[in-house]
């Protein structure tokens, strides 16, 4: 039985376990001293694209704006904006904390950085993550972000409202985020930097198991959801955001077992959502980046699908950058956005109405 249960959870195409679920074990970098304070916004922003979801998850999405120091004194100042990406099982304000902003901004800015305007929007859903996909059954995530959150900051905020001037980094799930609506959406963006980003190749099947079987097709409601344990509600997501089914209530998904038995089509399309799968059609979408990043921990599994990744870049001549830094999954993270993220948007992004 335990093999079995080894086996079956290859069918989370998604994370590791023993890495994600630690998702707040990060050091926390120093504070930099004279660092001047941003402004925290913690607003709603309405998401057309997820209108009519099937699961229930709320439309109006907690969004967390920093402002850079200077912007409640020159009124006349536009900036560009990050737009950074939580993980699996976190939202918005726990990606708060796990890469300690606003101190990380702020040290950032203290250090030499440029000052942008930084966005955490909440892509967090009934199963704990929406893998940032378009589904019927979660919303269209992928949309939520690239048109939805970006229209409404430009609307709002002194930005600079061009790709040139925003950039999408994310970390884990919202590393996969940030690979695919990055591939999908260069005409939004300007330049992209991939954290440890999960999910990057299809996965065997492994063995079915017949509890795992039995407890997933039990679940019916969010508090159902909510008793599983950390792998078997990833599953969840993910069959919601790769597999919808408007025909199944009351999850509206189909997983890839069923009746004992393997489900190929439901494997098919887990796989169709690997960005190693489909990146051969974004070639074209990749090479208008002024600049991608990738880092991964040296003690990370994964790190092999990170490497691949940056192969393909290598092998298609897109410019990359590519980084093995020494830790773990998380252990790094808030180091990482503010010493490499930010110091890599300070480089990248387009601080003027008319550069390109």
């Amino acid at each position: 039985m335990k093999n079995r249960a080894r086996s079956s959870a290859m069918w989370v195409s998604v994370f590791l376990v023993a890495q994600l679920s630690a998702q707040v074990q990060t050091i926390v970098p120093p504070v930099v001293a004279d660092a001047k304070p941003d402004t925290v916004e913690h607003i709603k922003i309405h998401g057309e694209s997820l209108e009519g979801n099937l699961e229930g998850d709320a439309v109006d999405r907690d969004v967390f704006v920093f402002l850079p120091p200077s912007y409640s004194k020159d009124k006349h100042r536009r900036y560009p904006v990050v737009y950074a990406l939580h993980g699996y099982s976190i939202g918005a304000e726990q990606w708060t904390h796990e890469i300690h902003v606003p101190q990380t901004i702020e040290g950032a800015f203290a250090q030499g950085a440029k000052e942008m305007i930084v966005v955490l929007p909440d892509s967090k859903t009934m199963h704990n993550g929406s893998m940032y996909s378009s589904s019927v059954t979660t919303g269209d995530f992928e949309k939520f972000i690239s048109h939805d959150v970006v229209t409404y900051v430009d609307a709002h905020y002194r930005t600079l409202p061009n790709r040139e001037s925003r950039g999408l980094v994310g970390h884990s799930m919202g590393g996969y985020g940030a690979s695919r609506i990055g591939m999908k959406h260069s005409d939004v963006f300007g330049s992209l930097y991939i954290m440890s980003p999960c999910c990057m190749s299809a996965r065997p099947a492994g063995a079915v198991n017949p509890e795992l079987e039995k407890k997933l097709e039990s679940v019916k409601t969010a508090e159902d959801s909510a008793k599983l344990a950390f792998l078997e509600r990833a599953q969840l997501a993910t069959a919601a955001a790769w597999s919808p089914d408007p025909k199944n209530p009351s999850l509206y998904l189909d997983l890839p077992f069923k009746d004992g038995g393997v489900q190929p089509d439901v494997l098919a399309k887990w796989a169709a959502n690997a960005p190693l799968a489909f990146i051969d059609q974004y070639i074209g979408n990749l090479r208008q980046y002024r600049a991608i990043a990738i880092d991964v921990g040296d003690q990370d599994g994964l790190r092999t699908d990170t490497a691949k990744l940056h192969e393909v870049f290598d092998n298609y001549g897109i410019a990359n950058t590519f980084e093995i830094y020494p830790g773990t999954h998380t252990s790094a993270v808030a180091d990482r956005f503010q010493n490499h993220a930010m110091p890599f948007f300070d480089k990248n992004l387009c601080f003027s109405a008319g550069c390109r």
